[in-house]
Formats: C-alpha cells, sequence, structure tokens
C-alpha cells in the first residue's frame, strides 16, 4: 500500500470515518483487516481509530500503509454486548463506542462505525449528535437482499425503537427514501407500508392514518407510494423500501437470518448425505458458489442510523474482514452524498408538505 500523500487524488479531501475497534465478536483483528480491504478500494480513505492503543498498534505492525492513513485514539474501557444502553451511557464515556461517536460529532470524521452493541450504539448517538429536526424516533435502515435490479431493498425501522405512530413511519418512508437515492442510486423509490395484508383496510388504525399520510407527500417527496406489502413483499421487485415499525422489523431480519441458516445447512448435510450427492456437488460448484456471492450478508452488512445529525453505520456484531470493509464501504458512500445534510432537508420538506396537505383537506371538508 502506497504512502497516504501518493494515494489521495489532487484536488480531493479525504474522507475520514471513525472506527469503533473494540466490541465486535471477531476482535481487533477483523475490524483492522476491515479498514485495509477498504483502503486498497479507496484511495481516499483515513482513518481516526478508537480503542486500545497496544491492541492496535499490534494488529497494524506488518500493515505500514495502513497504519500511515490511521490516527490512533487510545480508549481502555469497552462497551460489551450484554451492557443495557442506560448503564453504557452512564459509565462508558471513556469507551471506544463513545469515543468514535464524540469524533463524528466534532466534524473530524464524516461518518462513524462500530461492530459494537446495538442499543448502547443507538443511545450514544441520539445523545451526542441529537435527532434531525422534526425527527421523533430514529430508524436503523439496512439493506435486503432481492429480485430488484440493484438487487437489494430497504427495510427500516429493523429494531431502533420498537414503537412507531403515523408520523413516525412517516418520517420513515421519507428517510428511507432518502437513502436509496444516495445509497442505491434511485431516482424515484417505491416505497409499502408493511402490513399483513395488500388490501386498503387490512391492518390496525396506526397503519390506515400512516398510509393515508405517507400517500400526501410522496410525489413532493420524489418517491412512490405503493401502499400496503406483505412478508412475502421484501425480498421482492414491487417495492426498494419497506417501512415498517422497530418491533416488526427486527422480527423480520433475525426470522430471515435464521432461515437463511437453517437453508445452508439443508443443503450442506443434503449435498454430503451419499457419495453420489458428493458428486451432484462437484458438478453444482460453480452455481453454488454463485449463489453463496449473491446472499452473502458479509457483503451488505451495515445498518444506517437515519434521523440523527451524523452518519452512523452499525455493523453486525459478528462480522469478519469482509462484513467490516462492507460497512466502511456504507459509510464512505453516504459520507461522499453529504447524506446526513440531504436526509434532514427532505424531512423537513417532507413535513412541511404533509402538514400543507392536511390543511388543505381539512379546509376542504369545511
Amino acid at each position: 500500500m502506497a504512502d497516504a500523500e501518493n494515494r489521495i487524488p489532487q484536488n480531493h479531501p479525504p474522507t475520514t470515518i471513525s472506527i469503533d475497534a473494540m466490541g465486535g465478536d471477531n476482535g481487533v483483528k477483523a475490524v483492522i483487516g476491515g479498514m485495509e480491504k477498504s483502503a486498497r478500494i479507496h484511495p481516499d480513505l483515513n482513518f481516526i481509530v478508537h480503542g486500545k492503543e497496544a491492541e492496535i498498534k499490534r494488529c497494524l505492525r506488518r500493515k505500514p500503509g495502513l497504519a500511515s492513513i490511521c490516527e490512533i485514539r487510545n480508549c481502555e474501557d469497552v462497551i460489551t454486548m450484554e451492557d443495557k444502553p442506560s448503564a453504557a451511557l452512564r459509565g462508558g464515556k471513556k469507551s471506544s463506542m463513545w469515543g468514535s461517536i464524540a469524533t463524528l460529532k466534532s466534524g473530524k470524521a464524516q461518518a462513524a462505525v462500530s461492530c459494537g452493541n446495538t442499543g448502547a450504539l443507538m443511545a450514544m448517538s441520539t445523545i451526542q449528535l441529537r435527532k434531525a429536526p422534526g425527527v421523533n424516533r430514529p430508524a436503523i435502515a439496512i439493506l435486503w437482499p432481492s429480485t430488484n435490479k440493484q438487487k437489494y431493498n430497504i427495510l427500516l425501522d429493523a429494531g431502533a425503537d420498537i414503537k412507531a405512530d403515523p408520523q413516525d413511519l412517516l418520517k420513515y418512508a421519507i428517510m428511507g427514501a432518502s437513502y436509496a437515492r444516495n445509497g442505491l442510486a434511485l431516482r424515484q423509490p417505491r416505497v409499502g407500508l408493511l402490513n399483513v395484508g395488500t388490501e386498503e383496510f387490512k391492518g390496525r388504525i396506526e397503519l390506515q392514518d400512516a398510509a393515508k399520510l405517507i400517500g400526501t407527500v410522496a410525489t413532493s417527496s420524489d418517491f412512490q407510494f405503493v401502499g400496503f406489502v406483505e412478508g412475502s413483499d421484501i425480498p421482492s421487485d414491487r417495492v426498494d423500501i419497506i417501512v415498517t415499525d422497530g418491533f416488526t422489523g427486527n422480527i423480520a431480519l433475525k426470522t430471515a437470518e435464521g432461515t437463511a441458516r437453517q437453508v445452508s445447512d439443508l443443503l450442506k448435510a443434503a449435498f454430503t448425505h451419499t457419495l453420489l450427492s458428493r458428486l451432484g456437488a462437484l458438478f453444482a460448484f460453480t452455481s453454488l458458489r454463485r449463489l453463496r456471492n449473491r446472499i452473502d450478508p458479509r457483503k451488505v452488512n451495515g445498518g444506517v442510523f437515519l434521523g440523527l445529525n451524523g452518519t452512523v453505520v452499525k455493523s453486525h456484531g459478528g462480522a469478519d474482514a469482509t462484513g467490516v470493509a462492507a460497512a466502511i464501504k456504507l459509510a464512505y458512500d453516504l459520507a461522499q452524498n453529504d447524506f446526513a445534510e440531504k436526509l434532514s432537508a427532505r424531512v423537513a420538506s417532507g413535513l412541511a408538505a404533509s402538514k400543507d396537505v392536511l390543511s388543505n383537506n381539512e379546509e376542504a371538508s369545511t
């Protein structure tokens, strides 16, 4: 890897990502490996790395090129997966997680990435960065493999908050559409509201009200509202963004992860059951590898915290170097597009449009 001065293109300022190097299941080594993969692809990346300095330096010892673009900030405290968010807030201000968000808040980095405790990361991010104007509940947006031409759909909320009223769901739709434009390059994404059926009369009254609100701002916010969608539509090409509350979204996500593991185990058992099946596996090797690469969760690793004054990407706690690199790439892409600022502007204009439409409807009804 070349020296930092030779790697950064002329007239192109570097993009700095703040990294929480601790807290992941696979340790500092996986995080450093992901940073190295990312730096090879993006020559304008710099890192500010938070964690135990001795461990980080040990991992960087044989990576002089990567070390040259890293600033290490020693943090002896680590937030574990078992720590409650409230306890992390009270006693975690010297932790690597807190430090990574503080660096983003200070403006010295354009995005932050952490593999740590989701609840603690959301709590720390919300306290330090604050919610964007008009946002009551931030959301976690994830990429979901789909049959769409962009290969992925966006689902939110995936577990930031188990509650969501109609106004929250409206904001999720606006934020999801902004993410789709900046993260997936979709000019006019299609938004669907997750329900128990696609018929207009289905679902709770809160979903009925949310559908009306989302429909009022769709045109002015540059997205299409396709109405209600079902669970089977999440990986389909009918929709680009699936909006739901965090309770439902997180259950859907964990169910999909468990099903994927089960299918993988069943396929492995089937192809190793007999000598003939092993022979069949050899003939199907190329197709199976293509399928594995297509649905590899490591390559879509990273949930984006939407609705905050800053870009925070939560990597899966069990991510390896490939998974961490995917999360860093997502953070890099969003930072390049000034995503947080654009999202705040979209939310503000969307809320103004919804108020105008609702006000006009009330006047017409009277």
